[in-house]
């Protein structure tokens, strides 16, 4: 594990809970700062406030990196894409663990708790927390996809 930190938000339905105690503490035993924005129960939730609620934290830059965990990690992340800034992806393995931070710069790694692995989510955080971004034409690339995200909410009459 590189020896740089990082402040994460993490988040995970009831479907997740577990994982995302699991990795909440993982990730502070590392020595990365962790805020847990629930929920904090295996207690049935809807995925998609906890989605938003990591999601704008990142996207707001008040976080560098999100970690979400739900049944499967797809309504998740789908819900956490909504978000202006975010690039959250589904992880199950570590060579898209490292692809989604090399080339997609992701800032949300989203994971199943009911499809993968705990030994296998260990190693595609840790895979995904050493990663750093490319620049070059995937810096363009992000830009494109930030940029259509900015166009799109202004064509909504939202403001960021």
């Amino acid at each position: 594990m590189s020896a740089k930190h990082f402040r994460i938000a993490v988040g995970a339905d009831h479907a997740g809970f577990l994982y995302k105690t699991q990795i909440a503490a993982s990730l502070r035993e590392l020595g990365h700062e962790v805020v847990d924005f629930g929920t904090y129960s295996t207690d049935p939730v809807d995925y998609p406030p906890i989605g938003f609620k990591v999601g704008e934290a990142v996207g707001r830059g008040e976080f560098e990196r999100g970690v979400l965990v739900c049944g499967s990690s797809l309504g998740i992340a789908i819900a956490a894409n909504k978000v202006h800034g975010v690039r959250a992806v589904c992880i199950g393995e570590p060579y898209s663990a490292r692809l989604s931070r090399q080339h997609n710069h992701a800032n949300i790694i989203c994971f199943g708790e009911r499809l993968t692995g705990w030994e296998m989510v260990v190693e595609c955080l840790n895979v995904w927390l050493e990663t750093e971004a490319e620049g070059g034409r995937h810096e363009r690339r992000v830009k494109e996809l930030d940029d259509y995200d900015q166009t799109a909410t202004a064509a909504r009459g939202e403001s960021e």
